[in-house]
């Protein structure tokens, strides 16, 4: 297998030259051009000498003098004032080989010898154990051999080198695989990949199942399939001498390739294959059962919600029936009282006055004709109010509709909950027996609790009686729950049930419960980077971000930023005439005047509408290709170069169809038998996968950020994050129902640059809280754009992001629409402001920060280390947790982060228009990149979720490249107008907007050409402005 040079760091010259590259790099300085002269003699020699020497510098090796671009020796030969006439080349060997000795000395490098050979052996060696792919592991050994002063060997020694080791660590480590496993086991092994009759596909094709919408019948039919995959056996052991990349890359390998092609493969290394996919479906099964039941326990709470809604509505009408019925009540018992005592007390007197003294019979006889009165009296009252009950359907009705306005009193739906959970009741049972639950912290509770109630599953009476601990309940919860029986307690049975399971999906969120043999579920302190190792660490990570290297003078430094932010705000507070607080106490923030276009930015926008090219898509990715040449990412699995007939037309055909959504079907019936649907899904699924698609997106990031006219919009130092909705099919784990913008879909989370490029995207749930992933993108943008302020709407107004953000250097300024509701909080208690007081609240817990504080950097040096995803521990510290200490840590510093970010927004309207524009740009994209997403309806047809992740890159991978095209061709246009004599501002451009696709053709017969050649950008990136 061979690795082509352009998939590798491996140093080459560029394909294009710009004439800033070849001043800033190509240019000699006076001690190079004196080493020349005192080298060699004549100007031949000292041309081959200085290209030599300025080659080197940039590539660390010595190319062939034929391989120099002429640019490169034409741009040295005119800064050492030669002729066109001095030529390039030696007459002599001995003369090229003492020139080359002389370049090492000077540059202080070691020729590659057999020193240079073991150091990227053990290099590579080392790494092998990690990554597979040969590209990266021949960056490896450059990156060792650079870092070790040596001279580069050429590019098939080091892939020879690369692939020798690379095989030598793999088939070592496939065969301490085959060792652990008996020939009992292999046999099983090796069944899986045979058909047995009567059956649809082999049992390896059903290690691939992926998860469905989380319904009763997929959630049962899915523990199912857990139950198998666990029935083939515990694999971690036999793996236990491969590292988690490995595997990773070993199982995805396995997932691409069907039972066939396992089979060509020798026996430990098929062995190896099926055993890894096997784990990572045990794994990835775990994580979408748990997906699933909170998914469900979420839908079980959104439906209680929404019914006690619709009891209130119903309530009203009840309120209004049962008061009707109060009134006619009261009116009888007034009237039927008032009579009543006016016939006792007239024959009390009458009884008085005939000398109630005697006690004769006649007497007695009255007395009992009273009581009789009082008696009749009272009948008749019964028969009244009950013939007012039984007009509104009686008694019995009546009391229940009062007893339920009571149970659904202060907005409580928790005794709603039983009527939706009961029919998933048997399943999560199920799903609870097939995982294995552990709690993260010594608090047991939650999981004594569920114990508990699957104890007594089986029982089917009103209360269970038992002593175990509530204390995690709330008080609502408990008012449901617990019941006092004499001196016993005991609980409602299907109150309780719901009760802990409601519990169990809280604390799986926060991370206060983890899943044994879960990934995204897994307890998060296993995957921090121990204290030991991170203490070597801290003072160069606090020395870069800026932060004291210890906790007292971290919090003090804290509390100062805090205190002195206040202080200015509440003195500028009477010259800000944006915001004022009125007379009531309440806050308002003016809306700021737009500014206008100008009459000469109007007149710009419009010649340029009216002088842009027409283009097809397919072109220009074919002009961004020549000019990037990002599909040299895409290629084998393996590594090695692609065996395919005309790979790169494959490539840019392959990023078209999936890039607007086409699919191959219907893309090859316009593109006149090219290329057919099949060949089309087969590059998709085996040459291209999501960091593939991360690094071509790259390549066109990187070269976009090295024209000029971005620079006009931004200087890439901030960027935005935001979400859009695109539709999916309903059958899968991904695919929900969006409240705000209606229907079944997922969610495009990307992050733009202020140069309108987009940096990192990625697919998520709607049903995901969007703020755990405002932070990941920046960290996964390995592209040279590279902000430090990031933008969001309002979603990234939470505390925890904010702490996180601050930690890792990052400033984190959302968009907050409803910043009113949010606290304040004061640097101390005792400190009082004279104008803003009325904003502050509550006061910031120093404390906590501070005893929390190496807890804080332990995450942050996790996260920047690669040790763990800053979204799993924000989707578990975004999630309350009254056990979790490192919640309540985050809590604490990012009120106080927080508390400085709204200071400064209501306090400088020119942040708030930066912000605001910033954020403009992002939902911009949105609409442009959608534009090209025109197949399939704007649905996502793939259920699989890498698939879905990767159709989304496809498009911004398209949407890239026609921003990158758009800028070549206005860059064109202006530069083209000021020939003609306009005058262009610099800030009539800056309101230009590079997100135009009036001049695009969608439609038609799909063709590319690659033998037409686009124009060298050299002019495009010489583009000056006023």
């Amino acid at each position: 297998m061979v690795t082509s040079i352009e998939r590798t760091a491996y140093p080459r010259f560029k394909r294009q030259l710009t004439a800033q590259e070849l001043t800033e790099i190509y240019t000699p300085k006076k001690s190079e051009i004196a080493l020349a002269y005192a080298t060699t003699q004549g100007e031949s020699n000292i041309l081959n000498l200085l290209c030599l020497l300025k080659s080197f510098q940039r590539l660390g090796y010595f190319p062939s003098l034929v391989d120099i671009p002429l640019k490169i020796v034409a741009h040295i030969r005119s800064s050492l004032k030669f002729s066109v006439e001095t030529v390039l080349g030696y007459e002599n060997r001995k003369t090229l080989y003492r020139h080359r000795t002389a370049i090492r000395e000077y540059l202080q490098v070691n020729q590659f010898n057999q020193t240079g050979l073991h150091l990227a052996i053990k290099a590579v060696n080392e790494s092998a154990t990690i990554m597979d792919n040969p590209a990266d592991l021949m960056n490896v050994a450059i990156a060792e051999l650079v870092k070790n002063r040596y001279e580069l060997p050429g590019f098939n020694t080091l892939n020879r080198l690369v692939r020798r080791v690379r095989n030598v660590v793999n088939q070592r480590l496939f065969s301490q695989v085959l060792s652990r496993i008996s020939s009992d086991y292999q046999e099983r092994l090796l069944d899986l990949l045979e058909r047995h009759p009567l059956e649809y596909k082999t049992a390896f094709n059903s290690l691939k199942q992926l998860p469905k919408s989380p319904t009763r019948n997929n959630i049962n039919d899915f523990i199912v399939h857990l139950i198998w995959l666990d029935s083939v056996g515990d694999v971690q052991p036999i793996l236990k001498d491969l590292t988690t990349a490995k595997i990773h890359h070993f199982a995805a390998e396995a997932r691409v390739l069907d039972a066939h092609e396992i089979k060509d493969f020798s026996l430990s290394k098929r062995m190896t294959l099926i055993l890894c996919l096997i784990y990572a479906s045990q794994v990835t099964a775990r994580d979408s059962l748990v997906e699933m039941f909170l998914k469900q326990m979420r839908s079980i709470n959104n439906d209680a919600t929404k019914e006690l809604e619709l009891i209130k509505k119903r309530i009203q009408e009840t309120q209004e029936k049962l008061v009707e019925v109060l009134t006619n009540v009261l009116h009888v018992f007034i009237d039927e009282n008032q009579l009543t005592h006016e016939q006792v007390d007239s024959h009390l007197e009458r009884e008085v006055s005939d000398s109630y003294l005697s006690n004769s019979l006649e007497q007695i006889q009255e007395l009992n004709l009273s009581t009789k009165l009082l008696k009749n009296q009272e009948i008749s009252l019964f028969h009244k109010l009950n013939n007012i009950f039984t007009q509104d359907g009686g008694a019995e009705q009546l009391l229940s509709e009062c007893e339920a306005m009571n149970a659904y009193r202060g907005n409580n739906h928790l005794p709603l909950i039983w009527k939706f959970y009961k029919n998933h009741r048997q399943t999560f049972f199920r799903l609870v027996k097939a995982l294995e639950f552990k709690s993260t912290t010594t608090e047991q509770s939650v999981i004594e609790a569920l114990q508990f109630v699957l104890d007594n599953s089986h029982r089917r009476g009103e209360f269970l009686t038992s002593s175990i601990e509530l204390d995690f309940i709330s008080e609502q919860w408990r008012k449901l729950i617990v019941v006092k029986q004499g001196e016993k307690t005991k609980f409602v049975r299907r109150h309780f049930e719901a009760c802990i399971f409601y519990y169990l999906a809280a604390e799986l969120r926060s991370g206060d419960i983890c899943v044994v043999g879960s990934e995204d579920y897994a307890d998060y302190r296993e995957q921090l980077l121990p204290w030991s190792e991170c203490l070597p660490l801290v003072d160069q990570y606090c020395e870069n971000v800026g932060f004291p290297n210890n906790a007292s003078e971290f919090t003090k430094t804290l509390k100062s930023w805090l205190t002195d932010t206040a202080a200015s705000v509440d003195a500028g507070y009477p010259n800000n005439h944006q915001f004022i607080i009125n007379d009531q106490g309440s806050p308002i923030l003016k809306k700021y005047q737009r500014n206008e276009l100008s009459v000469a930015a109007k007149a710009l926008i419009e010649k340029i509408e009216e002088l842009f090219p027409e283009r097809n898509l397919i072109d220009i990715l074919r002009n961004v290709d020549y000019w990037t040449n990002f599909t040299r990412h895409f290629g084998p699995l393996s590594g090695s170069d692609p065996k395919i007939e005309r790979a790169t037309e494959r490539y840019l055909l392959t990023t078209f169809t999936y890039g607007c959504n086409l699919g191959p079907a219907q893309a090859a019936r316009h593109m006149r038998g090219i290329v057919t649907a099949k060949e089309l899904a087969f590059v998709n699924r085996r040459h291209v996968t999501v960091d593939k698609l991360n690094a071509a997106l790259v390549d066109i990031i990187n070269r976009y950020n090295a024209l000029n006219l971005p620079k006009v919009w931004g200087d890439g130092k901030s960027a935005a994050a935001d979400g859009t909705k695109y539709e999916l099919y309903e059958e899968n784990l991904l695919s929900e129902y969006h409240i705000r913008y209606g229907g079944y879909g997922g969610i495009a989370y990307h992050h733009v640059s202020d140069t309108y490029v987009a940096l990192f995207s990625q697919f998520i749930s709607c049903g995901t809280w969007e703020a755990v992933h405002i932070i990941e993108g920046l960290l996964k943008n390995s592209s040279d754009i590279q902000p430090d302020t990031i933008h969001a709407d309002t979603h990234g107004q939470s505390t925890p992001v904010f702490a996180l953000a601050h930690m890792l250097g990052i400033k984190l300024m959302p968009r907050i629409r409803n910043w009113k509701d949010l606290n304040f909080y004061r640097p101390d208690k005792d400190t009082v402001y004279q104008h803003i007081d009325s904003l502050f609240s509550e006061t910031v817990n120093w404390k906590r920060i501070e005893t929390h504080w190496q807890d804080i950097l332990q995450v942050v040096l996790s996260i920047q280390t690669g040790k763990v995803s800053s979204a799993i521990l924000l989707r578990k510290l975004g999630n309350y947790s009254r056990k979790n200490r490192l919640y309540q840590a985050f809590q604490s510093l990012g009120q106080v982060v927080r508390t400085v970010f709204l200071l400064q927004y209501i306090s400088d309207m020119q942040l708030r228009k930066e912000i605001t524009a910033v954020t403009n740009i992002v939902e911009a994209y949105h609409k442009f990149s959608k534009w090209f997403f025109f197949g399939g309806f704007g649905v996502v047809m793939k259920n699989d979720p890498i698939e879905q992740e990767k159709v989304i890159k496809y498009k911004d991978l398209v949407a890239n490249a026609v921003l990158f095209q758009n800028v070549v061709d206005l860059t064109d246009i202006l530069r083209d107008l000021q020939k003609q004599g306009y005058l262009i501002s610099r800030e009539d451009v800056a309101v230009v907007s590079p997100y135009i696709t009036a001049h695009v053709k969608r439609f038609g017969d799909y063709l590319i050409d690659l033998e037409t050649v686009p124009p060298s950008l050299d002019e495009v990136e010489s583009l000056v402005l006023a």
